[in-house]
């Protein structure tokens, strides 16, 4: 409603609030969860924090909800502890084929980050536990250089669902109508998760028996790291679940082209106070939509219409974002050039960075050299805008450009480029107090950002990548980049399966042929381009379509196999990390330990077949 409101006053009269009902779920404040050692008498001991330490006054609020995991189900487990690392797939299977320890029907213990927390669970019940407890271990959390500090009471809230939206209408939206799956049909997880501080990680890992972990495995506490299985141990997890409304609200800027949109999206829950995660974005976008405002005012119409989106419910699974491209994926198939996310506009005052797909990175690094440095130490050092100190320091392995990756899941573009294929950039990213109390306004004014300057930057490289991309007669794609994007995928996929490939018969002159044949488009489409008569409304319409299309053309017909969240064949999540970005997924999906399959032929055939799907979509993606 306030948004609503400041958007109004900002001049905007479409402003539109889609309401959706959806499933969230909540711990009891009354009864929260903890963690303890149980011994043989019956009697607990050192039983975990409940809630978070209160270090200044700021976080000292009443509706502070206590540290838990949505979506995990409510369980007492009881049983012996094992230490999983990271809770990899690669981690759980050293531990039972290397190791030789047995995790079924255990509770295992694991340390915050690599891949997203849901995937640790999906492991964890994959290979039989009971029950899981996350951390953030000091190595990777609590003092890192350029980004901060997390206290060792900290506790990292977050959901463990690992598809997009609603859990009761895949693939459709939550509207009033709309057929929902039972709660006892969902695939949610089914054994109990919480997140715990490291100042009660080290009570129990530290009284852990079994061998030691290797050098790889080890944290940052000052004890001797071991597998176990250790002691027993009761985990205690009480959750209520209960239908909860989000809402999602929506603005657009009446343009020329009212039929074509650039859209911009942030969200606004937040786990606790969400000063960066994600009131920066929220804040960036605020000012945005004044500044745009007001250039309105002065007479200034896009050539595009700018599409400003406020989403609700982001941090159960993408929920409000998902919805919303769900009911509107006809239209917007047919009319959305990009869109642009912002979740954490600033996390420090160490760099841009910028991920997306690979045919915006020359449209963004544009705009980064628009953008004044606010940062007086590197403007001494000659480094004038932000483009310059992000490729100094985030430079790309190949050529004199900034890093920028292709993008897995974890935020509100999933839905625009994974359902739909609509063309994603710009930015998010952890830093240690992510999702816990301390993330305080405070922290941001006084640490992170003091005078909002950065924030600034970020709202003007913002800011003109989306005017650029509503203003310009020919859309900014390129083409050609995607080409070398897809030729360092596949060799990628060679090193790391070519030859085993080969060997079982798979012809990759058919991926290199494909590509050559995709290049030869992209150079031929730009050709046109250079040669183009930008006042012609024809022929830039025509251009402009064929452009705005080759996204699209990397969505399969169907999922990814056992995902119906994801259909992009290029680039998409690895099946054992939503955060992560894979090329080729379903290939690599395919790939992925294979040799102890005991179908060796039906496998093989899947890895032929996702093959072959790859190529079609290389080909009609060239056409």
């Amino acid at each position: 409603d306030w948004i609503k409101q400041q958007w109004t006053e900002a001049g905007i009269d479409s402003i539109v609030v889609h309401p959706y009902d959806v499933l969230l779920s909540y711990p009891k404040q009354n009864d929260s969860n903890y963690v303890s050692i149980k011994l043989a008498n019956g009697t607990e001991i050192e039983q975990s924090q409940r809630k978070e330490l209160v270090i200044d006054a700021e976080q000292n609020d009443p509706n502070v909800v206590d540290p838990f995991n949505a979506y995990s189900p409510p369980g007492e487990p009881e049983a012996e502890l094992v230490y999983v690392n990271f809770a990899t797939i690669e981690d759980f299977i050293a531990l039972n084929r290397t190791y030789k320890i047995n995790t079924v029907g255990k509770i295992c213990i694991s340390r915050y980050g690599r891949i997203f927390r849901g995937d640790k669970a999906v492991h964890a019940e994959l290979y039989g536990c009971i029950g899981l407890i996350l951390y953030s271990d000091p190595l990777d959390y609590t003092s890192i250089p350029k980004i901060g500090f997390f206290p060792p009471t900290g506790a990292q809230r977050g959901t463990l669902w690992v598809d997009n939206g609603d859990p009761r209408t895949p693939n459709y939206p939550s509207i009033r109508d709309a057929w929902h799956q039972s709660n006892s049909s969902l695939t949610l997880p089914k054994i109990p998760v919480t997140p715990i501080g490291n100042i009660d990680a080290i009570k129990y890992l530290s009284k852990m028996g079994g061998p030691e972990v290797p050098t790889d495995w080890r944290g940052g506490m000052n004890i001797t790291y071991r597998f176990g299985p250790g002691f027993a141990l009761e985990h205690v997890n009480r959750y209520v679940m209960k239908l909860s409304p989000t809402a999602v609200t929506v603005m657009c800027f009446k343009s020329y082209l009212p039929d074509r949109y650039v859209l911009l999206g942030n969200h606004r829950d937040a786990w606790v106070f969400g000063a960066i995660d994600p009131s920066s974005g929220t804040a960036t976008l605020m000012e945005l939509v004044r500044g745009f405002g007001a250039m309105l005012k002065r007479g200034w119409r896009p050539r595009r219409t700018l599409v400003f989106c406020s989403w609700g419910a982001e941090e159960y699974g993408l929920i409000g974002s998902t919805e919303w491209v769900e009911e509107l994926q006809k239209e917007l198939q047919a009319r959305a050039v990009a869109y642009l996310n912002v979740d954490i506009a600033v996390q420090g005052n160490y760099s841009l960075a910028a991920n997306g797909v690979a045919s915006l990175s020359q449209a963004v690094f544009d705009a980064a050299k628009t953008v004044s440095n606010p940062n007086p130490t590197e403007v001494s050092s000659g480094r004038l805008t932000l483009y310059d100190t992000w490729k100094l320091r985030y430079p790309a392995s190949v050529g004199d450009k900034p890093s920028y990756y292709g993008l897995g899941s974890g935020s509100d573009f999933t839905a625009f480029l994974q359902i739909i294929g609509i063309p994603s950039s710009i930015g998010l990213a952890s830093y240690p107090v992510y999702h816990s109390v301390y993330e305080t306004f405070e922290l941001v004014n006084k640490f992170v950002d003091p005078g909002f300057k950065i924030h600034l930057a970020m709202a003007q490289v913002w800011g003109e990548l989306a005017r650029k991309l509503a203003d310009v007669p020919i859309l900014p794609v390129d083409c050609r980049v995607y080409a070398t994007d897809l030729a360092q995928k596949r060799d990628a996929l060679y090193q790391q399966y070519g030859s085993k490939m080969e060997s079982n018969g798979i012809d990759f002159s058919q991926l290199n042929d494909t590509i050559l044949i995709f290049t030869t488009s992209a150079d031929n489409i730009h050709k046109r381009i250079a040669s183009i008569d930008s006042t012609n409304a024809y022929e830039t319409r025509m251009i402009n379509d064929q452009l705005m299309q080759l996204e699209r053309a990397f969505i399969d017909q169907n999922p990814l196999p056992g995902r119906v969240a994801y259909r992009h064949v290029i680039s998409a999540p690895s099946q054992h990390n939503t955060y992560g970005s894979t090329a080729f997924p379903a290939v690599v999906d395919a790939m992925f330990d294979i040799d102890v399959d005991p179908d060796q032929t039906g496998r093989w055939d899947e890895v032929r077949r996702q093959y072959s799907i790859l190529v079609f979509h290389i080909l009609s993606a060239a056409a």
